[in-house]
């Protein structure tokens, strides 16, 4: 049976590199072992480098993971002030139908009708265009405030790899 558990992508990632570091091999050259002193120079260099690789690549890594996890709580939490705004513009809407429907029951004459529909249309057009303007304005904030800090990582990457 398989567990399931509760371990975030940074926990996971700690995990994975721990088992790679385990696995990578020890090299322990005996002393008696008569190796030239220029190959043994180039082997640790080697070795040195390789490791140096390792940690810049284990460094990026976390920071990308950081990175990410930082982007999707904000979208996460755009996203849930985006659909409370929806929501309320929802409960708005009804209850504005409601009332309409209300008065255009208690509507004396055929006249009174249509101004009562004529005033409801225009003022729903005026409400819906707010409405849609607001939620406009938050989903390009959730996207702008989810897409900068990697934009400025890609960008801090490239300037330096040149």
């Amino acid at each position: 049976m398989v567990e399931a558990t509760t371990a975030t992508p940074k926990k996971a990632a700690k995990a994975a590199t721990s088992a790679f570091e385990a696995a990578l091999p020890k090299l322990d050259i005996p002393a008696n072992l008569e190796v030239p002193a220029v190959v043994r120079e180039m082997a640790e260099k080697g070795v040195q480098s390789a490791r140096d690789a390792y940690e810049k690549l284990k460094s990026s890594a976390e920071e990308t993971t950081d990175l990410l996890e930082d982007a999707y709580s904000t979208a996460s939490k755009g996203v849930a002030e985006y659909n409370a705004v929806a929501l309320e513009s929802l409960r708005t809407n009804v209850n504005a139908a409601f009332d309409y429907v209300g008065a255009l029951l208690g509507a004396k004459s055929v006249s009174e009708a249509v101004e009562l529909s004529t005033g409801h249309l225009r003022k729903q057009f005026d409400v819906l265009s707010a409405q849609a303007k607001e939620l406009s304005t938050i989903a390009q904030k959730v996207a702008t405030d989810t897409a900068e800090p990697i934009k400025a990582s890609v960008e801090k990457t490239i300037k330096k790899s040149v």
